[in-house]
């Protein structure tokens, strides 16, 4: 899913989520194609599942960075299991990186005593860490050419690349 992200100039992020080992939703970064910065990976998927009925609590997600602030707590709010993934996000990270959203649920944002104001969420880092990490820094290296206003010029893409 990250490559596909990856293909269409996207951020490559791209999950699963898993339910009793088997696929039941993906997701892909949509933020540059949709104009909409909140079509994480996650979000995508999470959307997925649940269009078909899918009960969030009995689903796994995989992805390939770790879930920002903003998804942490929607997969603590949807009652995800666990979630895995490959590399640290140092800028946004709500699986303990910046913020601890995995282990406090939503009650970092003082709705603990609020019923499904959200749960701890087991994280699982450093999965496929390296290959994560490269295809971030191969995309970063080109320059993201779907940002509204890109920090550096960014290089064409070719077959090869």
């Amino acid at each position: 899913m990250a490559h596909e992200a990856a293909r269409r100039e996207e951020v490559p992020i791209g999950c699963v989520l898993v339910k009793d080992d088997v696929v039941v939703a993906t997701g892909f970064n949509r933020t540059n194609e949709t104009r909409d910065g909140t079509r994480h990976a996650e979000m995508e998927a999470m959307d997925y599942a649940l269009k078909a009925n899918i009960p969030l609590k009995d689903c796994e997600l995989y992805v390939t960075c770790e879930p920002c602030v903003m998804c942490a707590a929607a997969l603590s709010l949807a009652g995800v299991r666990r979630a895995v993934y490959g590399c640290a996000n140092d800028k946004f990270g709500g699986c303990g990186t910046v913020l601890a959203v995995h282990e406090e649920g939503c009650g970092g944002c003082g709705q603990r005593d609020i019923p499904g104001a959200g749960h701890s969420i087991e994280c699982i880092g450093g999965v496929m860490k390296d290959e994560a990490v490269a295809l971030l820094r191969t995309f970063y290296e080109r320059g993201n050419p779907g940002a509204p206003k890109p920090h550096r010029k960014v290089v064409p893409r070719t077959s090869d690349n």
